[in-house]
């Protein structure tokens, strides 16, 4: 599926379907070091090259498991449609999250994502679920599968 918008009603047929698929990006130290400044992590197994490879089994240092599931903001933005008449989308939660793989410093990940269900509410409100997989090149397992609960809210602007 390409980018651009998409109906409700279009959308709807596709529930149970891939509706999107990321392009592949690079989590590098640099990414690293500024998610652990921001969240104030600074556990060694991110933020330390040296002693991660010699103290881990991961031969360096891993990403955040919530730096992986933070970029499927800009993931999903990238990847899949946006409904017609949508101005944004906003976060509403997650109903479940699994961390399934560490994200080595200098892999590649992208996010595969599948539409749960969607809503209308009679605001116009469109809620918007997604069954997401952060897949990691050339690993087995996924960095992390997610239940993904979105809204996408309508452009007020354009009403009578």
């Amino acid at each position: 599926m390409t980018t651009g918008t998409i109906s409700i009603e279009e959308a709807e047929k596709l529930v149970g379907q891939e509706v999107g698929l990321s392009n592949w990006r690079v989590v590098t130290q640099e990414m690293i070091d500024q998610f652990a400044a921001a969240t104030d992590d600074h556990q060694f197994i991110h933020t330390d090259p040296e002693r991660a490879a010699r103290e881990t089994p991961y031969g360096g240092t891993i990403a955040h498991g919530f730096l992986s599931l933070s970029l499927l903001s800009t993931m999903v933005f990238e990847a899949v449609p946006r409904l017609e008449g949508s101005a944004m989308g906003v976060n509403f939660g997650f109903e479940r999250i699994r961390f399934l793989a560490p994200v080595r410093c200098g892999a590649r990940i992208r996010a595969r994502f599948v539409l749960a269900a969607i809503k209308l509410r009679p605001s116009g409100i469109a809620e918007v679920n997604y069954d997401v997989s952060v897949e990691i090149e050339n690993s087995m397992k996924p960095a992390l599968t997610a239940h993904w609960l979105t809204l996408a809210m309508p452009d007020r602007t354009k009403e009578d």
